[in-house]
């Protein structure tokens, strides 16, 4: 008997011993580079736009030191990491640390804990992320297959922004100002703008196949501001995953992909021997709101083939028909879904945009001379500027935040009808929630239409959440809660929020920390849109938070 024990800690310890620790150095630093036939300045990783994609296994362990050659202040967020225990490294500036100041680094350290898929990296500090950012591939563990056909291909598309100026004088200037900031003036797939700009084409991406190729196309929306559709033309895509979670398989001509998400697609290259582009295109919901209308093209391309390419047919900008019956059928494998049934914490968030009276100074260039604000029930959040939350929490420093972020908005209204002028201005402030560690939480999150109702990608840090519900209109606590999905619901770490109406979302509060909740359109974050929770520590070693690491940044 002891001899067979002993076996079997021989035999664990020797999978154990397949995770690795991979070191990384990530250089930041303002570089040129050339887009639509003009040379620009832009801030890149390691020389590299899109910036290097890491590859690791789950259980495996990354150590990466990021050291700030760029004019800015910089911060890396590993979006969708869990970060178990370890907010420290999760990256967004003055949430969990002091960004990164020029000359300085910061040496990220984390551990990918039962995670597979696709995940990304970027910038967390200002609107540095429309050229930082950069793919995070999780393959299973050595002898753990895929739970769907091993590709012969894996290759990361991910779609993003460009703008023909520099971004950081686009958003002072709506800073300045108040009004919207200037749209994007490309869509790019891995960097480039592809075949339909000008002074474009040479630099097109290409994923070259032979007829018969099982290809993991793995999907990433970096882009700033905008959702986009993603198509391949005349071929069919295979969703697995979405946001590092396996999904029941389903065959779609087209997804739409939020900022933040990334989704998992199986595409076989069983066409004619040909040159088919893959293209992307905005999903833009906000009535009368400019947007980038472009359309930016990567290739697929058989082997050999020279054929004019082809392109795919994307739905209509306001095609929402389309987005609401791909999200419908994302759902959870059916395996360990472990949905809280018995609900602690029951929160309601009246989420979007609003205006602030113009102050003093130059006229407010919003909508009847205003500034645009954005709030969570009716809170526009402030980031501080002397310390991070984290720390102010850690160290009990004080006049940092308070902690009565309202659980319901202050004054119930027709979220979706005509909204009373006197409730178009939040109030300006940094409140956090406080939650018990394990307590089961559940959030609506319920558009708004102050300006215009629109769909907002609302990305939770240190989280997946199951999201039980969606619909249009107001939420209504009786009957909607009785249709809501208990049984597959699809898990994520970023929910698209439907235009004109609400979603739901249930998690266990099981990792301590302080941890944002923001919509995941720059523009919108900077305008308000957040807020953050505090975990409480639990008990014992593994529910308690690790201590800060010895070259945390200093405000």
């Amino acid at each position: 008997m002891i001899l067979i024990v002993r076996a079997l800690l021989l035999f664990s310890l020797a999978f154990t011993t397949f995770a690795e620790i991979h070191h990384h150095e990530f250089k930041v630093q303002e570089l040129a580079v050339r887009r639509l036939c003009r040379n620009h300045r832009v801030v890149m990783v390691n020389g590299q736009f899109p910036g290097p994609t890491l590859q690791v296994r789950n259980g495996d362990s990354l150590v990466v030191k990021v050291t700030n050659a760029a004019p800015y202040n910089v911060t890396i967020h590993w979006h969708g990491i869990r970060q178990l225990r370890n907010p420290w490294a999760d990256g967004p500036e003055y949430v969990t640390q002091c960004p990164i100041q020029p000359g300085g680094s910061y040496t990220y350290r984390f551990t990918i804990t039962d995670q597979e898929g696709t995940l990304w990296w970027h910038a967390h500090s200002r609107w540095l992320r429309t050229t930082v950012y950069g793919a995070l591939v999780i393959r299973p563990k050595l002898g753990s297959p895929y739970p769907f056909p091993t590709p012969k291909i894996e290759f990361p598309v991910v779609l993003g922004e460009w703008w023909d100026r520099k971004v950081i004088s686009v958003l002072r200037q709506a800073l300045f100002t108040g009004a919207a900031p200037n749209v994007s003036d490309a869509i790019t797939i891995n960097g480039q703008p592809g075949d339909l700009f000008r002074c474009s084409s040479q630099g097109t991406t290409k994923l070259i196949v032979n007829q018969g190729d099982t290809v993991l196309l793995r999907v990433i929306n970096a882009a700033l501001n905008q959702q986009l559709f993603f198509s391949v033309a005349n071929h069919q895509l295979t969703v697995v995953a979405t946001d590092a979670v396996y999904t029941k398989q389903f065959t779609t001509n087209v997804i739409m992909v939020g900022p933040g998400q990334t989704t998992d697609v199986l595409l076989t290259a069983n066409q004619q021997p040909g040159r088919y582009y893959m293209a992307a295109r905005a999903y833009a919901t906000a009535k009368n709101a400019p947007f980038d209308n472009t359309t930016a093209t990567s290739i697929l391309e058989y082997r050999s083939a020279n054929s004019q390419p082809i392109l795919p047919q994307l739905p209509a900008y306001n095609d929402t028909n389309t987005v609401t019956a791909f999200s419908n059928q994302i759902k959870s494998p059916g395996y360990k879904v472990n949905v809280p049934t018995k609900i602690d914490e029951n929160l309601f968030m009246a989420v979007g945009l609003g205006f602030f009276n113009c102050s003093p100074g130059p006229r407010c260039q919003g909508p009847n001379n205003t500034r645009f604000g954005a709030s969570m029930n009716n809170v526009s959040f402030v980031l501080p500027r002397r310390t991070s939350l984290l720390q102010a929490y850690t160290q009990n420093i004080p006049n940092i935040y308070t902690t009565d972020f309202p659980p319901v908005p202050p004054v119930q209204f027709d979220y979706t009808g005509n909204v009373p002028r006197g409730l178009w201005q939040p109030v300006k402030g940094t409140k956090l929630y406080n939650l018990k560690f394990g307590s089961s939480v559940q959030i609506v999150l319920q558009d708004t239409s102050i300006f215009s109702t629109e769909d907002h990608p609302v990305h939770l840090h240190g989280y997946h959440f199951y999201i039980v519900g969606q619909g249009f209109g107001n939420f209504n606590p009786s009957s909607d809660t009785a249709n809501f999905n208990l049984v597959d619901p699809p898990q994520r770490n970023t929910i698209d929020v439907p235009v004109g109406g609400w979603a739901a979302i249930r998690f266990v509060a099981d990792n301590p920390g302080v941890w944002f909740m923001h919509c995941h359109i720059d523009t919108h974050l900077g305008w308000g849109f957040a807020m953050a929770f505090i975990v409480e520590n639990g008990i014992g070693e593994f529910e308690i938070l690790l201590p800060p690491p010895s070259d945390l940044p200093r405000c």
